[in-house]
């Protein structure tokens, strides 16, 4: 079946109308009020017997707020990956954030292009512009590296790109393969959080930025630019 132009343009807005179907839920089911290490640590008994009974549901459930945080840019990722870590397991939790991640950072990247966007372009801000010339010369790469080495607030790289003609299989792949090293460190971090909880204390997000952990990602962020760095040497050669 060939789509109209009206055709088209109303699938445009089917993203917004989803992030907007997804916040409501997320407010609505009071889960904004859960994305703290109290309220993890509070709820700890129920979560985990609810979710050892209901381990389908739970994941399903788990990835859709998660997919709502992100595309609605609202504060609690990392407590959400942690909290996948501690539901699930690493390997799970790790997964299942990497999914719903990727899911809304998708949903608003769509969202960027359409008459959303000049809300979204305000809300990046002139942070956009130092972002520029990296998307320009190779997408991927920097896309890579950004998502790997955080130097730029998530939501931003969410909302770059859409701004700066990067495809949109371009952005799904950077963004899925860029966020899994970072996701699967928070998520482990999770996972050890029942003796954190049993101590009173509250896990060390600064993890990330710890010499055995950041060195890895640095290691992989400029393996990232390698392809970059070739395709300028072959644009131009030595004289």
């Amino acid at each position: 079946m060939t789509k109209t132009p009206a055709n088209r343009s109303a699938w445009r807005f089917v993203p917004i109308a989803t992030i907007g179907l997804g916040l409501a839920l997320f407010f609505a089911t009071g889960l904004h009020r859960h994305l703290t290490f109290e309220a993890l640590a509070e709820n700890r008994t129920r979560l985990l017997a609810w979710t050892d009974d209901n381990p389908f549901l739970a994941a399903v459930f788990f990835v859709l707020a998660y997919v709502a945080v992100v595309a609605g840019s609202l504060p609690g990722g990392a407590v959400a990956t942690l909290a996948g870590g501690f539901l699930f397991g690493t390997l799970a939790g790790g997964t299942f954030a990497v999914v719903g991640a990727t899911a809304g950072a998708t949903l608003l990247f769509l969202a960027a292009r359409t008459a959303l966007g000049d809300a979204l372009r305000a809300k990046a801000g002139p942070s956009l512009a130092r972002l520029e010339a990296g998307f320009r010369k190779n997408a991927l790469s920097y896309l890579l590296v950004l998502r790997l080495v955080p130097a730029f607030p998530f939501f931003l790289v969410n909302l770059a790109p859409a701004f700066l003609g990067v495809p949109l299989r371009t952005y799904v792949i950077g963004t899925f393969f860029g966020i899994i090293p970072g996701t699967f460190v928070y998520a482990s971090v999770g996972a050890g959080l029942g003796s954190v909880f049993d101590r009173g204390e509250r896990p060390d997000l600064g993890i990330v930025l710890s010499a055995p952990v950041l060195l890895p990602l640095l290691a992989l962020a400029a393996l990232a630019l390698v392809p970059a760095i070739v395709g300028r040497f072959r644009k131009d050669p030595p004289a």
